[in-house]
C-alpha cells in the first residue's frame, strides 16, 4: 500500500513541526504514554522516579543518538521531495547536533568526557557523528521519502478514554493514505527484536493505535517499526477488537499506577535492566534509600517529551 499525504503539503517553518488539530487535554494528574507503561510494567519504582519525583537522568551515548538521528529524520521531510536524498539527510546532522548542545550546554562534555584519562564513557565525537550518518544511510535503503508526505512527525497525541483514563505521546511519524487509511510509523536505531519480543516492540504502536481510533474512529491499517541499526522492518495490522482488548490491558494497568499512587506503595521489580537504572543508588534492593514521596501530583502535567531511547 502507498501512503502519501491527505493533501498536498510544503516545507514548513520550524515552529509548525509536530503541530496536530486535535484539542489538547490538561488533566491534573499525569497521563500514560508508552514509555511511562513501559517502567510501571518494569519497575513501578522507577515509574515513580521518573513520572512523580522527576529525578534528572544523564542520557547515555545511545539515547542522544536516537534523538539525532529522529531530529534528523524530522527536518529531512521539511526539504521539497526531490531534495530528501542520503547526502542531504548527512547535511543535517551537524546543525542538529548543535541545537541539541545549545538546548543543553553540558551534553557535549558528559558524553565525550576525553580529559578524563580511562573514563569508561570516553569516545570520539567525529566517530559517534560519523555512526549517526551511517544509521541514516540505512533509513535510505529501506524507504525513499521522496514519495511521502506525512501528515505528521513528532506528533502529539492525546486524549482521554470513557474510563477516565488519559493517554499521551508522541509518535514519530503518521502517513495518510489513499481513502484516509493511517499508518503509524516509528524509527528505531538499534536492531530487529527476535520474533518471541516483537509483541514488547507493538506494545507502543497500539497505544497510539488504541489514542488514534479514540480520536478519529479509525483503526489504523498499519503499524511499521524501521530499524535502521540492521535495516530490518516490522510491519503489523491490528483491529479493533485487538484495540480494544489492549485498551483494557491498559486500564488495568492504570488502575494499579493509581492505586500505588494513592499510598505511594511503588515497588522495586529488580531485573538485570538495573544494570543500566540512573537511580540505582536510590533502590532499596540495591540499599539505596528513595527521598521522601511527595504525593501524587495534583498540577497540570509538563509538555511530555518525545522518548528516543533505542
Amino acid at each position: 500500500m502507498v501512503f502519501i499525504a491527505a493533501q498536498p503539503t510544503g516545507p514548513r517553518p520550524p515552529e509548525a513541526v509536530g503541530v496536530v488539530a486535535y484539542p489538547r487535554v490538561v488533566t491534573g494528574r499525569p497521563a500514560l504514554s508508552p514509555s511511562r507503561a513501559g517502567d510501571f510494567r518494569q519497575c513501578p519504582l522507577l515509574y515513580r522516579f521518573r513520572a512523580i519525583d522527576r529525578l534528572p537522568e544523564r542520557p547515555g551515548l545511545a539515547q542522544v543518538r536516537g534523538t539525532l538521528v529522529h531530529a534528523v529524520l524530522e527536518r529531512l521531510f521539511d526539504l521539497p521531495a526531490a531534495q530528501r536524498v542520503p547526502a542531504a539527510a548527512r547535511a543535517l546532522v551537524a546543525p542538529a547536533w548543535a541545537r541539541l548542545r545549545e538546548d543543553d550546554p553540558a551534553l557535549a562534555g558528559a558524553l565525550f568526557p576525553e580529559a578524563v584519562p580511562g573514563s569508561p564513557e570516553a569516545g570520539s565525537e567525529p566517530a559517534w557523528l560519523a555512526s549517526a550518518g551511517a544509521l541514516l544511510d540505512g533509513y535510505f535503503r529501506l524507504e525513499d521519502p521522496r514519495g511521502l508526505e506525512p501528515e505528521g512527525r513528532e506528533l502529539l497525541v492525546e486524549t482521554e478514554l470513557a474510563s477516565g483514563l488519559p493517554l499521551r505521546g508522541y509518535l514519530d511519524r503518521l502517513d495518510v493514505g489513499p481513502g484516509g487509511a493511517l499508518r503509524i510509523v516509528d524509527y528505531k536505531t538499534g536492531a530487529a527484536p527476535h520474533p518471541v519480543a516483537e509483541a514488547r516492540a507493538l506494545f507502543p504502536m497500539k497505544f497510539y493505535a488504541l489514542a488514534l481510533l479514540q480520536l478519529r474512529g479509525v483503526v489504523p491499517a498499519q503499524l511499521r517499526l524501521i530499524y535502521l541499526a540492521d535495516g530490518q522492518c516490522l510491519t503489523y495490522a491490528p483491529d479493533e477488537e485487538e484495540l480494544r482488548r489492549f485498551q483494557r490491558v491498559l486500564e488495568a494497568l492504570w488502575e494499579a499506577v493509581l492505586a500505588a499512587g494513592a499510598t505511594g506503595d511503588f515497588r522495586a521489580s529488580p531485573s538485570r535492566m538495573c544494570d543500566w537504572c540512573s537511580h540505582r543508588s536510590l533502590c532499596p534492593a540495591w540499599g539505596g534509600t528513595p527521598p521522601p514521596y511527595p504525593g501524587w501530583p495534583t498540577g497540570a502535567d509538563e509538555e511530555p517529551v518525545p522518548d528516543h531511547a533505542d
